[in-house]
């Protein structure tokens, strides 16, 4: 993981030293995620956060690039009855995502943004709480190291530094490993995949 998030580092310097003649904005971000797994029967959505850095390269007053490196915690919840007992069951999944955005400003201060995310899951547990059942359990290999998904969204930049966005991810991959069968055919255990809804604040200097 520290090799990973030196390289996307790295990724973001160099993409800083590669447009050193336009205009280049750092700064930290955070925020609030609404997260939940589509294809999932029941799941209700579980409330997170996301944290991480931006750099926005904006090469005239209209249009600019914004690669991100965060931390995202993702998942969903879920409630049923097992043996007479109400259940409440979280599954969190959290991530590493590094989404590259490209920005057109509107008007001043305020633009529309959308781009590919990649993602590479760093933790999954899922929480078991109700009745006699009680617990956390490591997950992390029922799930796939690495996700895809699509942003859309939008952002608004004061004059100051501080912006403040709102982001849709669609997950375009599934969440879940596959299994293999014993007769060594391969069947989904579910078509699940991320959907996260993200509101942030930030500065960029």
């Amino acid at each position: 993981m520290k090799k990973l998030v030196l390289s996307a580092l790295a990724v973001c310097a160099l993409s800083g030293s590669a447009f050193a003649q336009q205009e280049v904005k750092f700064g930290p971000k955070a925020g609030v995620n609404f997260a939940n797994l589509s294809n999932l029967d029941d799941s209700e959505m579980k409330i997170g956060f996301h944290v991480g850095a931006v750099a926005e390269i904006k090469f005239n007053d209209k249009f600019s690039i914004q690669p991100e490196l965060l931390y995202s915690a993702q998942g969903a919840k879920s409630s049923y009855t097992f043996l007479n007992q109400n259940i409440e069951s979280t599954l969190s999944l959290d991530y590493v995502n590094i989404p590259i955005m490209a920005k057109y400003y509107i008007v001043d201060g305020f633009s529309v943004e959308a781009g590919p995310q990649v993602g590479f899951l760093v933790k999954a547990e899922s929480e078991v709480e109700g009745g006699n059942m009680s617990g956390t359990t490591d997950v992390k290999d029922n799930f796939k190291s690495v996700d895809f998904g699509v942003n859309l969204g939008v952002a608004y930049d004061l004059p100051n530094g501080f912006f403040a966005n709102a982001r849709y991810n669609l997950g375009l991959a599934k969440v879940y490993e596959d299994v293999e069968l014993s007769n060594n055919t391969t069947v989904s255990f579910s078509d699940a995949k991320n959907s996260v809804i993200q509101v942030g604040v930030g500065y960029k200097f």
